[in-house]
């Protein structure tokens, strides 16, 4: 049993103590279930467990995520209770390492040798299988047939079909009979009875075939279609593993992504180390082409870091002493120092690992048609067998009804297999959900995708979503008067304070490619400004009011150029030199370039896109035009987000709310859909049910475009699981034999069952090819 817990279990002896409303979460690695019918009778047992709040089981995944009351219900409460279901629990493996994201090395060790045990089951039934086919087709060899007796083929063929049974479908009997122990039935049930009726009708009729004989019945043998159901329900088994296993290869993957090693500085030495001996505080170095072991910041040194495991962002992103590096992503360039902040479970990769997880576990509001059809399938399936075998016992010739009535009456139970219906949902989810962590986009859990399919309006918070969320100059407007290097002494002065507005002069100053200068009696003017001497001048540069309290008139052509930048919603910062105004520059916070593309494109799907930002109407007028939204929201505050999201689904509108900042959280929680900008804070990223890993409104887009992909496909899945059993069972029970004289072989009707569940693992690895526009 893998826990992914909070608390150890509650002791076993003494009296429960409250636990005061806290829950505990833990995942129970299930072995044993074969389709939905089994995974929803572990959940209705688990559910109904007293202390248990809720409970998820995944087919898919093999997996129970169960929710309890620690003080009603420990660890072993909820391993007995699966197991009195009649399923195994595995114990705990891999515990998990302070430094180190571990992988449960031994249950895949597990999985592997489960897959090939499987493997030779299969290769022994199909080996076997080609021997008893042709032997049971003798007839048509008339040399061979008149040199061997009836009685005889029909021993050996028995002794051929035994090992089939025993080895190769020996679980399918087992499964049954635990089954019928606990008073449930499964897939395992439909194809022990089906192939264990006909195994022994064949048996009887080799034994004893006189007794046939006098009442008027051919002594017919039915081990062909016995091995060969096994051996094709065990080639279904062998592909359906293979193809789980690459349902879940994004989790296998980004695991996979974290250094082993990393290279600490202890008393001025360089030492590598085990990653799992790594502790916060350490400092590590980082050279060109490594893995940044850990999270933490940057102590010295500058690099480019390629951070596309985390944001699926392919350009290498700069970084320098202060900025934040995650662990798993890979040093392109310089080499640099870090002080370890976060090891193991904390790390962003270990939390992306949750996540993916959490969400490949979920059950998406879909499913609920499936769970509830597969809660009653094979009790119904079971019936309708049944009553087939009585209608063409009584309906068909004296000397065929028991043959005919057998063949259908196993055809019908081998076609009913609700495995397909168990696998449509969880396997495309388990795909969608891991691709959508490739291209940084974090799926919560599977309502969350659902809900995305069916957001037509996006509500966007303005800064740090569209916008930057910092400053910077977009208009110089210099006086014709001013001196050459007017924008230098500018900078100059501005590198002496921490302003945000300064550091806006600054950068713009580097990207114009300014001289550097040197300012000297730098001096504060708090809320207007500040001053310097800077190349002998006396350089002022602040708002209006601190012109005016120096005396600096403004000229003409500077008043109008003002006005017009006060017009689109500037800040404008005036500057001075010596008394003289100089020039104007205009700062607002500036958009991320790709907004534009990304609202353009959320529009061309028919999504209303909305602006929301406590700016005035001017500005969010002015930022609403640039990146072409008709529709916005100004003025609003921080506790009024969550009201505008409700204003809009009072519309009727499936609102998808984009936000990163703490005030965001209401209104990501409330809308139907959060998507948290992953720069953004841990408490908007929790009321979310996605977060982008990227600060780039294209994610919104992936994550819009990857959801109504999953949910086109799992409705696929679902509409072909549903078809084929609506299809196969009355083709099985022989309903066109009167029209048409065919009847559907068993051996049919087993290969169709196999086929039907690779097919919907087969669709939901399509999603593998998403790739975002």
């Amino acid at each position: 049993m893998s826990a992914s817990s909070h608390s150890h279990p509650a002791p076993a002896a003494g009296p429960p103590a409250s636990s005061g409303g806290i829950t505990r979460t833990e995942v129970l690695q299930i072995e044993g279930m074969t389709c939905a019918s089994c995974s929803n009778f572990v959940q209705r047992a688990l559910t109904r467990t007293p202390g248990v709040t809720q409970a998820t089981v995944n087919l898919a995944s093999e997996k129970a995520t169960v929710e309890f009351d620690p003080a009603r219900i420990d660890s072993a409460g909820l391993k007995a209770a699966v197991e009195q279901a009649g399923y195994a629990v595995h114990d705990a493996v891999a515990p998990v390492t302070p430094g180190l994201l571990a992988s449960d090395d031994e249950l895949a060790a597990r999985k592997a040798a489960a897959y090939q045990q499987l493997k030779r089951r299969f290769q022994v039934a199909v080996g076997l299988a080609l021997v008893i086919m042709p032997l049971s087709m003798l007839m048509l060899w008339p040399a061979l047939m008149s040199r061997i007796s009836m009685p005889v083929l029909n021993y050996v063929l028995l002794l051929l079909t035994v090992p089939v049974l025993l080895y190769s479908g020996r679980e399918f009997y087992v499964s049954a009979w635990n089954g019928l122990r606990h008073r449930t039935a499964s897939m395992d049930t439909l194809i022990a009875v089906g192939t264990g009726a006909a195994f022994l009708y064949s048996l009887a009729t080799t034994v004893v075939p006189d007794f046939f004989r006098q009442r008027g019945l051919v002594p017919e043998v039915y081990y062909d279609t016995t091995a060969t159901i096994i051996a094709l329900i065990l080639l279904g088994k062998v592909l359906e593993s293979r193809a789980k296993a690459q349902t879940s290869a994004a989790i296998k993957a980004l695991i996979g992504l974290q250094a082993k090693t990393a290279r600490l500085i202890r008393n001025g030495q360089e030492v590598d180390v085990p990653l799992e001996q790594v502790r916060p505080g350490d400092e590590v170095l980082v050279r060109p082409g490594e893995k940044v072991a850990t999270d933490g910041i940057i102590l010295a040194g500058h690099s480019a870091l390629d951070e596309s495991m985390l944001t699926g962002e392919s350009l290498p992103v700069e970084k320098t002493a202060g900025d934040p590096v995650f662990g798993a992503t890979l040093n392109k360039t310089g080499s640099f120092r870090f002080r370890v902040s976060k090891v193991g479970t904390d790390t962003m990769l270990a939390r992306i690992v949750k996540l993916v997880e959490e969400a490949q576990g979920s059950r998406a509001p879909i499913q609920r048609l499936a769970d509830q059809v597969s809660a009653v399938f094979v009790p119904v399936v079971m019936l309708v067998a049944i009553a087939t075998f009585v209608v063409w016992f009584d309906v068909a010739a004296p000397a065929q009804r028991l043959p005919l009535a057998l063949v259908n009456f196993v055809a019908v139970l081998i076609i009913a297999c609700p495995c397909a219906l168990g696998l449509a949902t969880p396997t495309a989810i388990m795909v969608g959900t891991g691709k959508g962590a490739e291209y940084g986009v974090l799926i919560r859990n599977a309502e969350a995708l659902e809900k995305a399919y069916r957001v037509n309006t996006v509500l966007l918070d303005k800064t740090g979503t569209i916008t930057r969320g910092e400053p910077g100059v977009m208009d110089y407007v210099p006086a014709a008067t001013a001196p050459a290097d007017t924008l230098a002494r500018l900078a100059a002065l501005e590198r002496q304070s921490e302003h945000p507005l300064a550091e806006a002069v600054v950068r713009y100053a580097d990207e114009q490619r300014a001289d550097r200068l040197e300012a000297t009696g730098f001096q504060a003017h708090e809320g207007r400004g500040a001053a310097a001497t800077v190349a002998g001048s006396e350089v002022l540069i602040g708002n209006r009011r601190l012109l005016t309290e120096q005396r600096v008139a403004l000229p003409p052509e500077l008043e109008q150029a003002a006005e017009e930048l006060l017009r689109q919603a500037r800040t404008v910062l005036y500057a001075a030199i010596d008394g003289q105004a100089v020039a104007l520059l205009g700062v607002a916070d500036t958009v991320r370039e790709t907004s534009r593309e990304a609202i353009r494109h959320l529009q061309a799907e028919g999504i209303e896109v909305v602006i929301m930002t406590g700016d005035n109407q001017q500005t969010a007028a002015a930022v609403a035009a640039q990146v072409g939204i008709t529709r916005f929201f100004a003025d609003v505050l921080p506790e009024g987000k969550a009201g505008k999201v409700k204003e809009l689904q009072a519309e009727g509108r499936t609102v998808a709310m984009v936000g990163d900042g703490i005030n965001d959280a209401p209104a990501l929680a409330q809308a139907d859909v959060g998507l948290a900008i992953g720069s953004g804070t841990d408490v908007a990223m929790e009321a979310a049910g996605i977060t982008l890993m990227r600060s780039d409104l294209r994610g919104v887009v992936t994550a819009i475009d990857l959801s109504r992909q999953t949910i086109r496909t799992i409705r696929q899945n679902l509409f072909f699981a549903f078809l084929y059993n609506v299809l196969g069972i009355p083709l099985a029970a022989g309903v066109l034999y009167p029209f048409t004289g065919w009847l559907l072989s068993p051996m049919i009707a087993a290969g169709a069952m196999a086929l039907s569940s690779v097919s919907v693992l087969t669709n939901s690895l399509r999603l593998r090819a998403f790739r975002p526009e």
